[in-house]
């Protein structure tokens, strides 16, 4: 048996979500074609069976943020996933889109040691070479010039990476094969892969290879997650991506990018009753009430969210609520309001509290409470 963890790296928009969903079989991470949809680390894992010539294994794919320049405390948050998502992993896959020019021409004068996010040490290298924030070495960066474009950034990133490096070219079913053999040879001039593999996640193209020779480079383990589980993310977390992958489909450019969910309310559905059914009675399917508020920044965006006479508001309702329904697998009523939080992007406690594990811990300890009145009252 082997086991380990593979850190999904790239830039925005190069298909790294709808991969990890191919991968998986389920709807693991949204996908939208607006760029930083994926906002934290989504975890996805894959039962690669037994084949000749490899052991079973279990894959655990760590999906990233796109890699872009910070320019909100977000953004800093989200470059933090990365290099967090960087720090425990045996194999990095690198997707670079084969629709897209590439753009390395300043990768030369990239420092060996990249910026990490704020307050955040960047991962350690195989010669333990010192770590340095972003905010220290930014007067350095712009003496150089900085880097010039997200794939300078991401080569960077895994210069001094102490693990296999894939280069996954993503897409390869909307380009020419000729096309890809000078986009192959750019790319592996700019870093020493491992392996180079073309996949098409869209039509499963290139995936049981990618597969194979990922479980070819894993350690032997044991599993990390039970054999039937294909997330760690929690059903809450996993609704709240789904509204807001409902926003920044039914809404523009602007809107989205302001925006977050939180669910305030989650009501677990009652147990059907085994009461004799009248002829014809129709049996409904258990329901899960849901609240969750919208958060934006401006009065504006609120008018834009909820639409003339609410209509937005409903059609990002019904979206979502549809989709939220196939998660679940029972009906769901979702009611959903609009609050105007003016600048959370660059709130540190908001950011805070819109991470799922500080939410399961917060909501693990009020848990905890009660029943610690309950002991105190028994005595």
């Amino acid at each position: 048996m082997k086991s380990g963890f593979v850190a999904i790296l790239g830039r925005p928009n190069v298909g790294k979500s709808t991969l990890l969903n191919a991968l998986t079989g389920e709807k693991v991470a949204i996908v939208t074609a607006k760029p930083q949809t994926t906002r934290n680390r989504v975890i996805g894992v894959v039962e690669a069976p037994a084949r000749k010539g490899h052991a079973a294994a279990q894959i655990v794919f760590v999906d990233t943020p796109g890699v872009h320049k910070p320019g909100s405390q977000l953004d800093r948050r989200m470059l933090q996933e990365v290099y967090d998502a960087l720090e425990s992993r045996d194999l990095v896959l690198v997707l670079m889109d084969a629709t897209r020019r590439v753009q390395l021409e300043g990768l030369a004068e990239i420092a060996s040691q990249e910026p990490a996010a704020e307050g955040t040490e960047a991962p350690q290298t195989a010669e333990g070479d010192d770590a340095r924030t972003a905010d220290s070495a930014e007067p350095e960066q712009k003496k150089r010039g900085g880097w010039a474009s997200e794939d300078e950034f991401l080569f960077g990133l895994i210069q001094k990476v102490d693990c296999p490096v894939y280069l996954v070219l993503t897409k390869i079913d909307l380009v020419q094969k000729e096309e890809l053999l000078p986009l192959i040879a750019k790319l592996s001039q700019a870093h020493s892969f491992a392996e180079v593999i073309p996949v098409s996640a869209r039509k499963r193209d290139g995936l049981d290879v990618l597969i194979d020779r990922i479980v070819a480079k894993l350690p032997t383990g044991e599993r990390y997650f039970p054999k039937d589980q294909y997330t760690d993310q929690p059903e809450r977390f996993m609704a709240s991506e789904l509204i807001r992958e409902s926003i920044l489909v039914e809404t523009g450019e602007e809107v989205p990018y302001a925006t977050a969910v939180v669910i305030e309310r989650w009501e677990e559905p009652r147990p059907v009753s085994n009461r004799p059914r009248k002829k014809g009675e129709e049996v409904k399917s258990p329901l899960t009430r849901i609240a969750a508020a919208i958060y934006c920044e401006r009065d504006g965006q609120k008018a834009i969210l909820i639409g003339k006479g609410g209509s937005k508001l409903k059609e990002i309702g019904t979206r979502a609520r549809l989709q939220i329904e196939n998660l679940l697998g029972t009906r769901v009523y979702l009611e959903l309001h609009v609050i105007v939080e003016q600048n959370w992007r660059e709130s540190k406690s908001f950011l805070e509290s819109l991470d799922w594990r500080n939410e399961l811990e917060r909501i693990s300890n009020d848990q905890a409470v009660p029943e610690q009145n309950d002991d105190e009252g028994q005595e």
